[in-house]
């Protein structure tokens, strides 16, 4: 079940990731020549896409490895691992996004908004084909949902660059680049909070939410011939993988 769901994952991210890193250098040629800030927080995000689904597609391999005697539970939580970094650098890309606003939004300087215009749409163009290859294996993985939460707020961030190009050329609002600049730095943080808070309560070994765990300790105090049930645990390995240790001690006596 475990090496069905790698492999599926492995296959969603490699077509991602060549989707990606095609429009990354359209991207990069286009920010040379437009100027935009918009544009280059978009291209910069994307180059972070590349390394993100990189990330992922190693994990997900690296996670098929045999448990050995060292690591008895294998190495699930190098999913978990990458998910938690691929949050990280989402932050740092937000935080970039406004320390380069900042300049700016106090003196905005002219861009090229028709090329910019094309390049941002064909950045949204893969980034939605990227999504689309990846939705649905998100919801069993939170290493995917990682390389996902990056493709989705790089779309964002292409969707920002779009209204900031018609801006400039329908009305000359050059402020409108560094302006949504900041909104799509401000969404990428609201997304990088949610996969790190994931990521952190899965390392800390934190009881899964839909887990309650005096209702299972009840649970099994009603088994017949058990006494009593003591440091009962239930934490994730990775996305879907569940563990649980107890001490049950049963009616003769003995321990289990």
């Amino acid at each position: 079940m475990e090496t069905h769901r790698h492999s599926r994952a492995k296959n969603a991210l490699k077509p991602a990731l060549i989707i990606t890193s095609t429009v990354l250098m359209a991207e990069c040629i286009g920010v040379r020549y437009t100027n935009s800030l918009a544009l280059h927080a978009d291209s910069g995000h994307m180059l972070t896409d590349v390394a993100a689904l990189s990330l992922s597609l190693a994990a997900s391999w690296f996670a098929t490895r045999r448990a050995t005697p060292q690591k008895t539970f294998g190495f699930h939580r190098v999913e978990i691992l990458a998910a938690l970094l691929n949050g990280l650098i989402l932050v740092l890309i937000a935080l970039y996004i406004f320390y380069q606003a900042y300049g700016r939004l106090l003196n905005p300087p002219e861009v090229h908004a028709g090329w910019m215009l094309v390049v941002a749409c064909i950045g949204l163009l893969a980034n939605i084909l990227s999504a689309w290859l990846l939705f649905g294996e998100h919801r069993h993985s939170l290493n995917i949902r990682g390389a996902m939460f990056h493709i989705v707020s790089d779309a964002v961030g292409s969707a920002g660059a779009i209204v900031a190009s018609l801006a400039i050329l329908l009305g000359g609002y050059y402020i409108a680049d560094p302006a949504i600049s900041v909104l799509v730095g401000i969404l990428i943080l609201s997304s990088s909070w949610v996969l790190i808070r994931d990521a952190v309560d899965i390392l800390l070994e934190g009881t899964p939410s839909h887990v309650n765990i005096v209702s299972l300790q009840n649970e099994m105090r009603r088994i017949d011939g058990v006494e009593s049930v003591h440091d009962l645990h239930v934490w994730t390995l990775t996305s879907g993988v569940l563990a649980m240790s107890c001490h049950v001690v049963i009616s003769n006596g003995q321990l289990s």
